[in-house]
């Protein structure tokens, strides 16, 4: 069964309403749980692709990365939890897990339900909310997975815009 169903929350996931690239975060989070989600990622038989600038590299520690000099280049790890829908995470710091996907790859139910898939895992592996906010109105989220309900939730009317 689908957390969500793609007519009740189309308007969150339209470029022209929602801005392309919505933020998603893991609030309250440490090196530990960035580690947990790059074990996640290891051991779940995603694609993925780490890089600092233009260089890709073998996926790092958690405290490695996050170590790194303040004015060091931007490390990036892209995620595809399927062949079409993928995932950023920039790593600023530890406190807080970021990461962006694209609207346009996330359009009907088929992909609305990898997507959930995918906030559920990591929001199951870090035991933590995973919150969306549109790029148009960044800090209120529209939706994400609950723990004590394990799935994902609306936390605002799809149908208000």
């Amino acid at each position: 069964m689908s957390d969500l169903l793609w007519d009740d929350v189309r308007n969150f996931f339209d470029p022209d309403l929602m801005g392309s690239l919505p933020d998603l975060r893991v609030p309250d989070t440490s090196v530990e749980d960035w580690q947990a989600l790059l074990d996640l990622v290891s051991a779940s038989g995603w694609r993925f692709q780490y890089a600092v600038g233009e260089d890709v590299l073998p996926l790092p520690r958690a405290e490695a990365v996050l170590s790194r000099p303040a004015d060091a280049e931007l490390a990036c790890l892209s995620v595809w939890p399927a062949a079409e829908v993928s995932a950023v995470f920039r790593f600023y710091g530890p406190a807080e897990i970021d990461f962006d996907v694209a609207l346009r790859e996330l359009q009907g139910q088929e992909r609305l339900d990898v997507f959930c898939g995918f906030l559920r895992a990591i929001g199951r592996c870090l035991g933590k909310p995973v919150l969306m906010d549109p790029e148009t109105d960044p800090g209120y989220p529209v939706l994400g997975f609950d723990v004590e309900a394990d799935r994902v939730v609306l936390l605002a009317d799809p149908q208000v815009s």
